[in-house]
């Protein structure tokens, strides 16, 4: 099994080639690290995961290219199962790595049903919060051409992909609230201490804008 992660590694570093620097190669590497951390605490089939975790995100670039036009976890999944085809012969674990790929989604529309699905879904929800998830945050905006905050907007009102996807229009609308959808155990004990700091942040960040820090 070990020739067929180190295929897939290499064609999920591929398919980052096309990505933005918020959903590069780096974070997928962080997501398998997690993945790994809370399969183990869980006990998760860590074969499942590793293959889930190194593609769960190869269809992000399309969704990019798109403006959020695709799902980037519904490409992923057709995406991935075209290429374990044939590579991964038990059927089961195949249908496992497609079914955590396709519901990893934070806005997505099919809740993770198994084990493995719920672990993928927290380890890359718990990379978009804490420090790092601050950082990506900031780091989207600019991509997208966001402006550093308006706070003339209600982040409630405004689209993603414009000029008023900002860091704190995501950390208002997703960020805020993953610690309240997370699905392990683990995954919980972790968010806690990532949300509490996200928090400390962006009330200090909203003081600075205004002056009184």
């Amino acid at each position: 099994m070990e020739t067929l992660i180190q295929e897939v590694k290499a064609f999920s570093q591929a398919c980052a080639e096309g990505s933005r620097g918020s959903h590069d190669w780096e974070h997928t590497r962080r997501v398998h690290a997690l993945c790994l951390r809370i399969g183990r605490a869980e006990g998760a089939d860590l074969l499942v995961l590793e293959l889930a975790a190194f593609l769960h995100d190869v269809g992000r670039a399309a969704e990019d290219e798109a403006r959020g036009g695709v799902c980037h976890a519904e490409k992923g999944a057709d995406m991935a199962r075209a290429f374990l085809q044939g590579k991964l012969s038990d059927n089961g674990r195949m249908k496992n790595v497609i079914h955590c790929i396709r519901t990893h989604r934070f806005r997505g529309n099919v809740r993770p049903e198994t084990l493995e699905a719920r672990v993928l879904f927290d380890a890359d929800k718990l990379d978009a919060i804490g420090a790092v998830g601050i950082g990506r945050a900031f780091q989207f905006a600019g991509e997208v051409g966001a402006t550093l905050h308006n706070p003339l907007a209600d982040p409630e009102e405004t689209a993603p992909y414009t000029r008023e996807d900002t860091a704190f229009r995501e950390y208002r609308v997703k960020l805020s609230r993953i610690r309240e959808r997370m699905l392990t155990t683990e995954g919980r004990r972790l968010a806690e201490e990532r949300h509490a700091f996200m928090e400390q942040f962006f009330a200090r960040f909203l003081e600075e804008i205004e002056g009184r820090k």
